[in-house]
C-alpha cells in the first residue's frame, strides 16, 4: 500500500474521527461516519448493502436507503482520497461485489492497535512479564477519548459501542490488577474509588479498591468499601456478593498479613557456556546516501520497547517486497540503529534465496557460519543440522542478539536460524512473504512499495552529490520527475540511472531522461555493467526462474494486458483456465512479491516488473499464442459487460456474441447497481480493451464492447470513454469490412456525440448508419437510426424535422412489429409535441407510450416519460398534477438506477415548486438534483447552482431530463 494511502488515521474509540497528518478530517453527518464506522469495524471484511442498511436504520430504513448509502460513501471517498483520479478506484473504501470493504492498515485504526497492546499484554504477563504488560495496558487504554463511536446513530453503534465499553472496562481493571500486583496500590486508589462509584455492581473493581486500601495501611477504608460493595448487591440483586469477595473481606479482617505483602520480581537464570564467549559484528556497512523510508522505520521501532526496555520473546521482522525495492538497505538501516541495544553481538548472512546461481545457502550452512562467528572452535562444532541448531542456540542463551538474514528463499530456510532464548531480534528480508514464519513464529510482515516522490527525489539528490551542480534535480526539476516516473519509483533503478550520471559528470539530467525515454518499453537502460546485483533485468530474472511453471507461464501472459489492474476471473481468462486453478499461480506469484493483491482479489504488477513481463511474452510465446492469449482476456471481458448489460438495460435486446469457452465464468450480477459498480471497477480495462482488439484485428469485440456499454456510459457520464470507443469500434469495423457492425457502431456513436451535445455530428453518423441499414435490407436497424435521428433533431430544438423522422421511425416500428421502438419513438412525439405547445396531442401520445412501454418492460423510457408528462403539466400551470408525475418519474429513475434522469427530474420538481410559490421545496429539490449531478461531474450542475443562487428571478424553463433514444 501506498505512503499516501496509510497516512489517516481512523479512531473509533470515543466520537468517529479520522486525521490525514494534524489535519482532521469532515466525515459528514452521523449517520455516514456511522457507514465509516461500520466498515471499520469489519476490518478488511466485506460489508453487504444490506448489513450497512439494518446498520445505520435497523428495521426501518428510508425507501432510498440504498441509494443514500452510496451517497454516504461516495462523500467518504472523496474526503479520505482527494487526491485520487476520477478513473482511478478507490483504495480506501472499496466495492467487492455487492459489498464495500474498508482496507485500512492496523496501526491507522485505534481500535486495532488497542486489540494488538492487549493481546500482547496479556501473553507477556502470562510469560511472568508483568512490567511490560502493565506498559502495554497503559498504552492501549490511553486511546481512548470517550465512550466508544461516542454521537453516532443506529443499532450497530448502539451494540458495538456497548461491546466496546465492556472490552474497555474489563482491561482496565486487569490494568489496575496488574498496578497493584507491582506495588502501585496507593497509586490506584483515587482511580478505583471513582469507578467503584460509577460501577457499584463490578465486584472486580470493589476487590481491587479494598485490596489497594488494605496494602496502603487502610484496613478499616477496605472493610468499608466491602461493606458499600454488599449493600449494593444486595440492594440491587437480593443476593449476597461472590465467594471471592466475601473471601478477600475475611482475610482483610482477619490482618492476613500474606494479603499485605507485594509480589517479589523473578529473574531469569543466566545460561552458561563452555565455549569462550565471541561478540560478532558483522552487519555490512549502511548506506551512506539512504533516504526516505521514515514510516516503515517508525513501525519497525516500534517492535521493541523504547527507552532500551526489556521485552520477553524474539522479535522477529519480515521484510518483503520485489526485487530492487530497497529491502537490504532498510534493514541494514535499521539494524545499525539497534545494533547498540544487542550487546550479545550482530550476526549477518545473505542466504542467497534469489541469485544468479539459484542455489540459495543450506541452513545447515548458515549456522555452521553462525558458529564460527560466535568463536565456537571448529572441532566443537558437530555434525548434523539438529546438533548444529542446538549448538546454535544454546550459545545465543541469556545474549541478547541482533540476527540479519538477508535475502531468504522461504520459511523453511530461515526457521533453523531464530534463537531459541527470549530477548534477540531477527529481521529476515525476502521477496517470499514467508507467510508461514508469520503465522508460526509470530513474525511482524512489513512490504515495502515503491518510493514516495518525495522520497525518489531525495534519493537522486543524495547519490548524485553536492558536487555535481549541473545535474541537481533541484535545477532540472521536469528533467527529474520523467526520471522517477520512468524508473517507476524503484530504488534499484534510480540507483543505476544515479550512477551513470555519476560516470558522466558533465551531462544534464535532461539528457538521461531522454535516454530513458528513447528505450521506453525496455529494461535496457537499466543495466548496471558487470555487476549482475545492480542489473535490474537480471535481479527480476532471479525471482521469474525461481517460479513454478505454471506461475512463470501467468507471469508471462500477464505482461500482455494493459490495464492497471486484474481481476482473478480476467486472468483465468488470459491463461485459458479456470477460476479454480488460477488462484495457486496468483498466490504464488503474490507470495513472491511479483505481483501485489492491491485489492481483494484484485492484481497488480510495478511498472518495470510489467516491462520484464512483456519482455518474456515476447521470447517466450508465439505471436499465436500470444494473440489468443488477448483474445481469450477480451472474450472474457465482452461476456462480462454482457451480462452486466442485462441488468443495467433490461428487455433490450441483446448483442450476438462470439461463443465463450465452457471453462470460463463472468460475473453474475442480480441489481442494477451491482452491474454498474462492476463496469466502473473495470472501466480503463473495458476501454482499453476495445482499442486492445482493433490492434490484433478482433473487429468483432472492438464495436461490440461499447454496445454492450452504452447504458453504463450514459447512466455515469462517461461521455469521452463512450465517444473514444465507439469510434474506435466503428474503425475496426470498417477495416475489417464488417457491414453490420460498422452500421452499429455509426449508431452507437451518434448516440454519444448526441449525449455530448455535437448534434450537427451526430446526424451525420445517423444517416450513414440509415444508409448502411438500407443497403443490408436491416428493415429493424434501419427504423432505429430514423428514430434516433428525430431523437437527435428533438435535442438540437429543430422540432419540425423531429415530428417528421419520429412519425417516420413510428410507421416503420408498427410496419416491423417493434413494440419496443413504437414505446421509445411514442414517448419522443410526445417531447416533440409538448416543446412544440401541442400539449393536448402530447398527452395522448405519451400515455399510449406509457401503455406499450409497460407492456414491453422498458422501464427505462417509463421514467423519462413520466417526467415529460410532469413537463406538460407544469407548462399548464396544473402544478399538482406536476408534482405527482414528476415523484412517478422518480421513483421510476431509481429503479433502474438511472441517476441523470433522476437529476433532471428533480431540477424540473424544484422548478414546479418555484411556481406554485413553494420557495423551500424548490430549494430543497434543486440541492438534490444538484447532488447527483456532482457525483459524476455533470455540466448541468452548473445550472442547477445558478438556480440555487437566484431563486427570485422569475420562473425557470423546464428541460425534458434523460435520453428516450433507441
Amino acid at each position: 500500500m501506498n505512503a499516501h494511502e496509510t497516512d489517516v488515521r481512523f479512531s473509533v474509540l470515543g466520537p468517529v474521527r479520522a486525521w490525514r497528518g494534524t489535519e482532521e478530517l469532515a466525515l459528514g453527518s452521523p449517520q455516514q461516519r456511522a457507514v465509516l464506522a461500520a466498515l471499520l469495524l469489519r476490518r478488511s471484511r466485506p460489508v453487504a448493502l444490506d448489513e450497512l442498511v439494518d446498520a445505520v436504520w435497523g428495521g426501518e430504513p428510508p425507501p432510498a436507503a440504498v441509494s443514500v448509502l452510496r451517497t454516504y460513501v461516495s462523500r467518504l471517498r472523496k474526503v479520505l482520497e482527494p487526491g485520487r483520479a476520477s478513473a482511478a478506484p478507490p483504495r480506501t473504501v472499496v466495492s467487492v461485489g455487492d459489498s464495500y470493504l474498508a482496507q485500512v492498515p492496523e496501526e491507522s485504526l485505534d481500535l486495532a492497535v488497542f486489540e494488538r497492546h492487549t493481546a500482547e499484554a496479556r501473553r507477556l504477563r502470562a510469560a511472568g512479564e508483568v512490567s511490560a504488560a502493565a506498559k502495554l495496558l497503559h498504552s492501549a487504554l490511553d486511546l481512548w477519548r470517550g465512550s466508544a463511536l461516542a454521537g453516532l446513530p443506529g443499532p450497530l453503534a448502539e451494540s458495538e459501542r456497548a461491546r466496546l465499553d465492556e472490552v474497555r472496562l474489563t482491561t482496565l481493571e486487569t490494568r489496575l490488577d496488574i498496578d497493584i500486583e507491582l506495588g502501585r496500590h496507593t497509586e490506584v486508589i483515587a482511580e478505583l474509588t471513582s469507578l467503584v462509584a460509577l460501577h457499584p455492581l463490578r465486584e472486580q473493581l470493589s476487590r481491587l479498591l479494598m485490596l489497594a486500601l488494605y496494602r496502603s495501611g487502610r484496613q478499616a477504608e477496605a472493610l468499608t468499601a466491602y461493606r458499600t460493595a454488599r449493600n449494593a448487591v444486595v440492594a440491587e440483586l437480593g443476593i449476597e456478593p461472590s465467594a471471592r469477595l466475601q473471601d478477600l473481606h475475611e482475610r482483610i479482617l482477619a490482618g492476613d498479613p500474606e494479603l499485605a505483602q507485594d509480589p517479589s520480581g523473578q529473574r531469569e537464570p543466566e545460561a552458561t557456556s563452555d565455549v569462550p564467549e565471541s561478540v560478532p559484528a558483522q552487519l555490512p556497512p549502511g548506506l551512506a546516501t539512504f533516504t526516505g523510508r521514515t514510516t516503515e522505520l517508525d513501525r519497525l521501532r516500534a517492535l521493541l520497547p523504547e527507552d532500551d526496555g526489556q521485552f520477553t520473546t524474539v522479535v522477529i521482522s519480515a521484510i518483503g517486497g520485489m526485487a530492487g525495492v530497497g529491502k537490504t538497505a532498510l534493514a541494514v538501516r535499521w539494524a545499525h540503529e539497534m545494533a547498540d541495544r544487542f550487546p550479545g553481538g550482530q550476526l549477518y548472512i545473505n542466504l542467497r534465496g534469489f541469485g544468479p546461481t539459484g542455489a540459495a545457502v543450506q541452513p545447515e550452512d548458515a549456522i555452521r557460519t553462525f558458529l564460527d562467528a560466535l568463536g565456537v572452535p571448529a572441532m566443537r562444532i558437530p555434525s548434523g543440522l539438529d546438533a548444529k541448531v542446538a549448538l546454535y542456540r544454546s550459545m545465543l542463551a541469556g545474549r541478547r542478539v541482533l540476527v540479519l538474514l538477508d535475502n531468504a528463499r522461504d520459511t523453511d530456510q530461515v526457521r533453523p536460524l531464530l534463537p531459541g532464548s527470549l530477548g534477540s531480534l531477527v529481521i529476515v528480508t525476502s521477496r517470499n512473504q514467508l507467510l508461514g514464519l508469520v503465522a508460526a513464529e509470530g513474525a511482524h510482515p512489513l512490504t515495502l512499495d515503491q518510493l514516495t516522490s518525495a522520497e525518489a527525489h531525495a534519493l537522486l539528490a543524495g547519490r548524485l552529490g553536492a558536487d555535481r551542480p549541473a545535474a541537481e534535480p533541484a535545477a532540472e526539476p521536469e528533467a527529474t520527475a520523467e526520471i522517477i516516473t520512468r524508473c517507476a519509483h524503484l530504488p534499484l533503478a534510480l540507483a543505476i540511472v544515479a550512477a551513470h550520471a555519476a560516470t558522466h559528470p558533465g551531462f544534464p539530467l535532461g539528457s538521461l531522461a531522454e535516454s530513458l525515454r528513447e528505450s521506453h518499453g525496455s529494461l535496457d537502460a537499466f543495466a548496471g555493467g558487470d555487476d549482475l546485483s545492480t542489473d535490474v533485468r537480471a535481479v527480476f530474472s532471479w525471482s521469474y526462474r525461481a517460479l513454478s511453471a505454471p506461475a512463470a507461464r501467468l507471469f508471462r501472459l500477464l505482461g500482455l494486458h494493459s490495464g492497471p489492474d486484474i481481476s482473478a476471473p480476467a486472468a483465468a481468462a488470459l491463461a485459458g483456465l479456470t477460476v479454480r486453478e488460477i488462484r495457486g499461480p496468483l498466490t504464488e506469484l503474490t507470495s513472491a512479491c511479483l505481483v501485489i493483491e492491491r485489492a481483494p482479489g484484485r492484481y497488480t504488477l510495478h511498472d518495470l516488473l510489467q516491462v520484464y513481463a512483456a519482455e518474456r511474452v515476447e521470447a517466450e510465446e508465439t505471436p499465436q499464442e500470444r494473440d489468443q492469449a488477448v483474445g481469450r482476456l477480451l472474450t472474457w471481458y465482452l461476456h462480462a459487460a454482457d451480462a452486466a448489460y442485462a441488468q443495467i438495460t433490461p428487455h433490450r435486446e441483446r448483442i450476438p456474441l462470439p461463443p465463450l469457452p465452457p471453462a470460463f465464468s463472468v460475473p453474475e450480477f442480480t441489481t442494477h447497481d451491482q452491474a454498474l459498480d462492476w463496469c466502473e471497477t473495470e472501466r480503463a480495462h473495458l476501454v482499453t480493451g476495445v482499442h486492445q482488439a482493433a490492434a490484433i484485428g478482433r473487429a468483432d469485440i472492438a464495436w461490440r464492447l461499447p454496445a454492450t456499454l452504452w447504458g453504463f456510459f450514459y447512466l455515469r457520464s462517461h461521455l469521452h470513454d463512450w465517444a473514444d470507443t465507439t469510434r474506435v469500434g466503428l474503425a475496426a469495423a470498417r477495416a475489417a469490412h464488417d457491414r453490420p457492425g460498422e452500421a452499429r457502431a455509426l449508431a452507437d456513436t451518434a448516440a454519444a456525440l448526441r449525449s455530448s451535445g455535437r448534434y450537427e455530428e451526430a446526424i451525420e453518423h445517423l444517416r450513414r448508419a440509415m444508409a448502411v441499414y438500407r443497403e443490408l435490407g436491416d428493415a429493424t436497424g434501419r427504423s432505429l437510426a430514423v428514430s434516433n435521428l428525430g431523437d437527435v433533431y428533438l435535442q438540437s430544438g429543430r422540432l419540425r424535422e423531429a415530428v417528421e423522422y419520429i412519425r417516420r421511425g413510428l410507421v416503420l416500428d408498427e410496419i416491423n412489429g417493434s413494440a419496443w421502438g413504437k414505446g421509445i419513438a411514442l414517448s419522443n412525439l410526445g417531447d416533440a409535441y409538448q416543446r412544440l405547445g401541442r400539449y393536448d396531442d402530447a398527452v395522448v401520445c405519451l400515455d399510449e407510450a406509457l401503455t406499450v412501454l409497460r407492456a414491453n418492460g422498458n422501464v427505462w423510457v417509463v421514467g423519462v416519460t413520466l417526467d415529460i408528462l410532469g413537463t406538460v403539466h407544469h407548462r399548464l400551470q396544473r402544478y399538482d398534477e406536476a408534482v405527482g408525475y414528476y415523484h412517478q418519474a422518480l421513483e421510476t429513475h431509481r429503479a433502474v438506477a438511472n441517476r441523470w434522469g433522476e437529476g433532471h427530474t428533480l431540477s424540473n420538481l424544484g422548478d414546479v415548486h418555484r411556481a406554485a410559490g413553494e420557495h423551500a421545496a424548490a430549494r430543497a429539490s434543486w440541492r438534490q438534483a444538484l447532488a447527483v449531478f456532482e457525483t459524476f461531474g455533470h455540466p448541468d450542475a452548473d445550472r442547477v447552482r445558478e438556480r440555487l443562487a437566484r431563486p427570485e428571478n422569475g420562473r425557470a424553463g423546464t428541460e425534458t431530463p434523460a435520453d428516450a433514444s433507441a
